[in-house]
């Protein structure tokens, strides 16, 4: 489980990623990262639209990428917020293939800033 700490909750925070920090795009999800000066440490943040599908898919994709940015939070080492959208295949997708897609997104991205 993410801490309080290590996840964006305002929806401008969420805003400035999207529309102004870097992008991956992989199969099943986008990932989005902008530095961030005011936290101490990497904050992650979801989107998953009605077009992953209803309510109780949208939650489980939530929760699987939850415990996806859980696993990959001690190896992320610059102070920065990632968000993370899911695409509409991802509700299908392996546990495994989310944490590589969002891996791989996260070193391409971390490596050119």
């Amino acid at each position: 489980m993410l801490s309080k700490a290590n996840r964006v909750t305002h929806p401008s925070d969420f805003r400035l990623a999207v529309r102004r920090g870097r992008r991956y795009s992989a199969p099943h999800c986008v990932v989005h990262i902008v530095s961030n000066e005011r936290s101490s440490g990497v904050r992650f943040g979801f989107i998953v639209s009605k077009a992953v599908g209803n309510a109780v898919v949208r939650n489980k994709v939530r929760r699987r990428l939850r415990a996806v940015a859980a696993q990959l939070l001690p190896n992320v080492s610059v102070n920065s917020d990632i968000v993370i959208r899911a695409l509409a295949g991802s509700a299908q997708a392996e546990s495994t293939t989310l944490l590589a897609e969002i891996a791989e997104g996260i070193d391409r991205i971390v490596v050119k800033v």
